[in-house]
């Protein structure tokens, strides 16, 4: 259940940092709450995951996610460069959480 916890962590970090990229643009109270409900989800679903999982691990996996899933997002609905070495570079990001997910 740890790991469900830290996959839906990251997720929600994806979620808290397109909010911050909609508040740059925008600056409405919808983005802002995007922002803020992203974010708290988050850090509790992280917190939930550390009881179990170590904090090493826990934070790597986290920021993997959150690394990934925000610059998927940019360059598919943001006009982010799409360059294959970025792509190369996301792949061996994944490759490191599932490496982390087979070690522990």
């Amino acid at each position: 259940m740890a790991w469900m916890y830290l996959i839906l962590a990251g997720a929600f970090e994806v979620v808290g940092v397109t909010g911050m990229n909609k508040v740059v643009k925008d600056k409405n109270i919808q983005s802002y709450m995007v922002l803020f409900i992203g974010f708290i989800f988050s850090f509790s679903f992280l917190s939930l995951a550390m009881k179990t999982l170590p904090a090493g691990t826990s934070y790597a996996v986290w920021t993997g996610i959150g690394t990934v899933g925000g610059t998927i997002i940019g360059m598919l609905f943001y006009g982010e460069a799409k360059d294959w070495r970025r792509i190369l570079f996301i792949a061996l990001i994944l490759v490191a959480v599932i490496g982390l997910k087979m070690t522990s």
